[in-house]
């Protein structure tokens, strides 16, 4: 941090004093567009701004009068949790045609409104860029036929655009996530998930069809959330002859005991002659060739609707706030630009850089180069299509290599949702790489104690939505059995491990690696997946289980804000998990809407408390009279919450009662979510494949040696990418005493929450801010 100390740069020195902000959402609606505008407009008023809604997009700017009104602080409260957009939403053709956009630069010089945050599709931004482009041409014609004067058009000359991607099908170049994906993938699993079950009692065949007209992200994505047999996608068409392909797979995986099949299709699936390939054509295809009972389900709006999941709530304030800082940054220089998402990290790019790619990837799948479609797509997507190929086998394709290597996998720790979609994927593509795998029940206490056998590609059929840890999971660390474990090596002949847990499998990591010295048995590659609902592992900002803890926690907030508006003037204190560490508290927080968060890592005394009993004294005279406060477990030894409920409810004596809540256990149970699952399956497969050179690197004179500091290494996202890191070289960015890491990326979302709260707060921006070029051709990594 020193070093950034003198570059710091704070958003209190950017000032919206005078600026008018307008925001609309336009084209079709998504979930967590809400919590966008929600974001844009209590952060354009903390700046100082003035706040316009815009309502029924574009049709609502061209008509003016009721549709622009200007917003309040209270105007967006209760709109976290609704799906859709609240301000509506609309197609509109008089916008296209030059009068159209001449009288939406009418409406919005009368109220003096500059700056617009437009959060759409493409088509929606590439209007917007068009008219920013008109502008000054607009208001000379505005002034010629006397609707404004000189001054007005002098006083906005200007006029700046940002731009939100909200669009479920994610079918947008330069962005890894839309606003509306996320939810989308939620709609999808649980119909699957639900599908199955019936599936299961018939012995069915299922045909599913998922929106994407043009892109078959909620398709390759849910295939590999819920391991389906077979998909097809708009930019990977099947080859010639995949008919038989297919049915072969399909008998092949009934022959293996699986009572069902379940194929996906994008809505715009096409062969490799750009024929659209239906669901209505492969039912027939299925129930010809095999003779099996098969049904199609069209899942269709339902994609669009529910309640954004947590994941597009934080995703959508991060980048309304964000949106909001490009504007005030903005001059007539910039290009319009689109702030997005890239890995972990908020970015801005140049709005018609991003919508030419995506027109290009169009282009591509037109003139059938569909591999160039994919590079085009990002790499997200690419990622994503590499590791269902690698996942998806035939037993018809040709035989499989034999390694002669033996890999475990075992679970350590607390249980987390994700943890057997990423036995699974390692598994299975272990078995492809050639490697015999061996599952490892009950972590270290199982490994010891020889619970070690064989696992085949069947055995874990269906994993992926199962939650828990089917081989058992215990927080037993290796210290004290060394012998026994290294035993069991020798018996077994382990050539490499891979742990998959949470700060426990960090620990027992260093301990196995630690212990090389004395037992050359140690002395093989080993692996970490960081997995706990926690997300307290050093090394990575992710952890497999996190993403469905955060959306239990959101959902039982929402209830609960729910219960308090119906009873008015109560303040609800819930305690999270977490152990020392503060994610799920504070970023649970910014996802339900909070009033205050406690945790560990931002140390608070009796006059916080007194404050933000203050907060919330003041909140109650307003229109919202319901307040939201999380507390993490750990966040101070005796400030409890029963400490906290009990000053809340004297303190707030004849303004407002208080109820408390412990989640519990509530919240490391359930359905893994969407992106658990494929966290889980594509780390794990990275994982493997990382295994797999290691083992060829250390492999000399009939065994396998491995002894160096990158042979022991956990693997983690860190900001953009992921990164194999040796363990040993992580001890130094550890806290052990409290088990979470000395830097932790997400207390910079802490100050947000505050922000959408309405506390005064300091805000550090230097990471955002510079708009970057949209990156085209990558060079093909060496891995």
């Amino acid at each position: 941090m020193a070093k950034q100390q003198d570059t710091k740069k704070l958003f209190e020195d950017l000032s919206g004093a005078g600026k008018s902000i307008g925001v609309l959402t336009s084209g079709g609606d998504a979930q967590g567009m809400n919590a966008a505008v929600r974001a844009v407009v209590r952060m354009g008023i903390y700046v100082g701004a003035k706040v316009y809604f815009i309502h029924e997009g574009y049709q609502g700017m061209v008509d003016g009068g009721d549709n622009i009104e200007e917003a309040s602080w209270e105007s967006v409260s209760s709109m976290l949790q609704v799906g859709g957009t609240v301000i509506g939403s609309a197609r509109c053709k008089e916008f296209r045609s030059h009068e159209g956009r001449l009288k939406a630069a009418h409406q919005l010089v009368l109220r003096g409104i500059t700056n617009l945050c437009v959060i759409g599709g493409d088509g929606s931004l590439t209007g917007a860029n068009l008219f920013r482009e008109e502008w000054s041409g607009l208001l000379e014609e505005l002034v010629q036929q006397g609707l404004i004067d000189e001054e007005a058009a002098q006083n906005n000359s200007e006029l700046h655009i940002v731009g939100m991607v909200g669009s479920i099908d994610n079918d947008f170049c330069g962005t890894d996530m839309t606003i509306g994906t996320d939810s989308a993938l939620h709609r999808i699993i649980e119909v699957v998930d639900a599908i199955m079950t019936t599936a299961q009692s018939h012995q069915r065949t299922f045909v599913l069809e998922v929106m994407g007209r043009h892109c078959g992200y909620l398709a390759l994505v849910s295939a590999l959330a819920c391991g389906a047999d077979w998909v097809l996608i708009p930019e990977m068409p099947p080859e010639d002859g995949w008919e038989e392909h297919m049915c072969q797979k399909l008998s092949e995986n009934r022959a293996d005991k699986k009572r069902l099949n379940i194929i996906i299709v994008a809505e715009g699936a096409i062969d490799c002659h750009n024929k659209p390939i239906t669901t209505n054509h492969i039912k027939e295809l299925v129930v010809s060739c095999l003779g099996f009972d098969t049904r199609v389900t069209i899942l269709g709006h339902v994609q669009r609707g529910g309640t954004p999941s947590a994941f597009d709530r934080i995703l959508a304030s991060r980048m309304g706030v964000e949106a909001v800082l490009a504007l005030l940054e903005a001059s007539d220089s910039t290009p319009a630009c689109v702030v997005s998402l890239c890995g972990n990290q908020a970015v801005r790019l140049p709005l018609m850089e991003c919508v030419q790619m995506t027109q290009d990837v169009q282009k591509s799948m037109d003139e059938k180069n569909f591999e160039e479609a994919v590079r085009l797509r990002g790499r997200s997507f690419e990622n994503n299509l590499n590791t269902y190929k690698l996942l998806s086998y035939h037993k018809a394709d040709s035989e499989l290599p034999n390694s002669s290597f033996n890999v475990a996998v075992l679970n350590v720790g607390a249980p987390a949702a994700g943890m057997n979609a990423a036995v699974r994927s390692a598994v299975r593509v272990g078995i492809k790489e050639g490697h015999k795998m061996f599952a490892v029940n009950d972590g270290f206490e199982g490994f010891y104690n020889g619970q070690i056998k064989e696992i085949t590609w069947g055995d874990v059929a269906g994993w992926t939505g199962q939650g828990g840890s089917i081989l058992g999971t215990k927080r037993t660390l290796p210290a004290k059995h060394l012998d026994k474990i290294a035993e069991q090596i020798r018996i077994h002949n382990i050539n490499a491990l891979l742990v998959i847990g949470g700060f426990e499998a960090f620990e027992c990591l260093l301990q196995l690696y630690e212990a090389r010295t004395s037992h050359e048995d140690f002395c093989i590659p080993m692996c970490m997946l960081p997995a706990t609902i926690s997300n307290n592992v050093p090394g990575t900002d992710l952890s497999i289980g996190a993403d469905t803890s955060l959306n239990a926690i959101v959902e039982t907030c929402d209830r609960i804000k729910q219960s308090a508006s119906g009873t008015k003037r109560r303040v609800f204190i819930i305690e999270t998990m977490g152990g020392y560490c503060g994610y799920l508290a504070s970023v649970g927080g910014l996802a339900a809407g909070a009033d205050t968060v406690y945790i560990y890592e931002e140390p608070f005394d009796i006059r916080d408390l007194q404050s933000n009993v203050e907060h919330l004294t003041e909140k109650m005279k307003t229109g919202i009279q319901r307040g939201l406060v999380l507390r993490n477990e750990n966040s101070n030894e005796n400030f409890t919450t029963d400490f906290i409920y009990q000053l809340y409810s004297e303190e707030g004596k004849g303004v407002f009662d208080c109820r408390k809540n412990v989640l519990g256990h509530m919240q490391q149970g359930g359905a893994p979510s969407p992106f658990d699952r494929n966290f889980g399956t594509k780390i794990a497969a990275k994982a493997i494949q990382w295994i797999s050179r290691k083992l060829k690197e250390s492999y000399k004179d009939g065994k396998v040696f491995a002894n160096t500091e990158d042979t022991a290494c956990l693997l983690g996202m860190r900001r953009r990418t992921m990164a194999f890191q040796p363990v040993v070289q992580l001890k130094d960015e550890t806290d052990f005493a409290h088990r979470i890491p000395k830097e932790q990326w997400w207390l910079k979302l802490h100050p947000l929450m505050k922000i959408l709260a309405k506390y005064k707060t300091s805000y550090d921006v230097s990471d955002s801010g510079q708009l970057e070029p949209v990156t085209r051709v990558r060079p093909k990594k060496a891995d």
